[in-house]
């Protein structure tokens, strides 16, 4: 393989984005020293807009749109995103080449007055851009106030430091990415708040045509996270997942490569909750995620979620 000479990531401007740029760039450059590795920066929509919810809005595509043009004019070689981001259908042109080892894939808890989601008294506003994350509280905890929050992390831990909210739910893995470990009170266990469809994980995505690219980008994948992102994505590609849905998945590997996934299909007021599990080797990752969501199917997932689309 002829290492690669220049190389350019597209990633958006927000402090996480670029923090997971310069984390596949170090990891370039320690490949291929020879490498010049630069990042374009980039605002997409989805950053632009945040007075509507992302499932008001058209959801997280708007947070790679712009990346896929830059892939496609030739301004960037490959896009790093977080895949919990990424549609569940790529649009045509385009292929994810890597995904790289999970970080924690939980929901954390973040509260200035509170340890604990429990702890939280009787109409107490708790923030969160996620249905799914919604849907879960609500179920557990129907005395509480469930109210969007949007923005960067560091806007959003602005809004319950300025007291618009008793409590905020976050991806953990964002928080400790930046160092912001010691605002996590608590992380919710998969039983309180099971993860988005590849949560936690990184995702390098290039132009189709871009064949060139593919063996140089290898080395940065990990079979074991990929194996489960490719069950949690199948699963809710499956079930017409997206942020308008609130759907949960998540997967785990043990020591000899076999995958157990679970699903989630909730009511956004919490009414309704169906989960699914199912396990196989991690070669049938794909079989199982369709797997989970026919279980999940036959059980009226199909009917609560085109309710939730209509309703939109």
């Amino acid at each position: 393989m002829n290492a690669p000479k220049k190389l350019v990531i597209a990633s958006r401007e927000s402090l996480l984005a670029m923090w997971q740029a310069q984390h596949i760039q170090a990891q370039l450059q320690t490949l291929y020293p020879e490498c010049e590795v630069s990042i374009l920066g980039m605002t997409t929509k989805g950053d632009q807009i945040l007075d509507k919810t992302l499932s008001k809005i058209g959801g997280k595509g708007l947070f790679v749109k712009e990346l896929e043009n830059a892939l496609l004019d030739g301004r960037a070689d490959l896009a790093v995103h977080s895949i919990k981001d990424v549609p569940m259908t790529l649009p045509e042109g385009f292929t994810l080449v890597a995904i790289g080892e999970r970080a924690n894939p939980f929901d954390a808890f973040v509260s200035n007055q509170y340890e604990r989601l429990e702890d939280l008294p009787q109409g107490a506003i708790v923030g969160t851009s996620s249905l799914r994350r919604e849907a879960q509280i609500r179920a557990r905890f129907p005395h509480l106030t469930v109210k969007p929050l949007r923005g960067n992390l560091q806007t959003r831990l602005g809004k319950l430091d300025n007291g618009e909210y008793d409590a905020i739910i976050l991806a953990a893995s964002g928080l400790q990415r930046l160092g912001l470990d010691a605002r996590i009170r608590g992380i919710l266990s998969p039983a309180d708040s099971l993860p988005a469809a590849g949560q936690g994980a990184l995702g390098i995505e290039i132009a189709a045509h871009r064949t060139d690219l593919v063996e140089a980008l290898l080395p940065l994948n990990h079979p074991k996270t990929a194996a489960c992102i490719t069950a949690e994505r199948a699963l809710a590609r499956a079930l017409g997942g997206s942020c308008q849905v609130p759907l949960a998945a998540y997967c785990t590997a043990d020591e000899q490569g076999l995958l157990t996934l679970d699903g989630l299909v909730a009511h956004p007021d919490g009414s309704v909750m169906l989960t699914a599990q199912a396990q196989a080797p991690a070669e049938y990752a794909d079989a199982l995620g369709r797997a989970v969501a026919k279980k999940l199917a036959d059980d009226g997932a199909t009917e609560i979620i085109t309710a939730v689309l209509n309703a939109a």
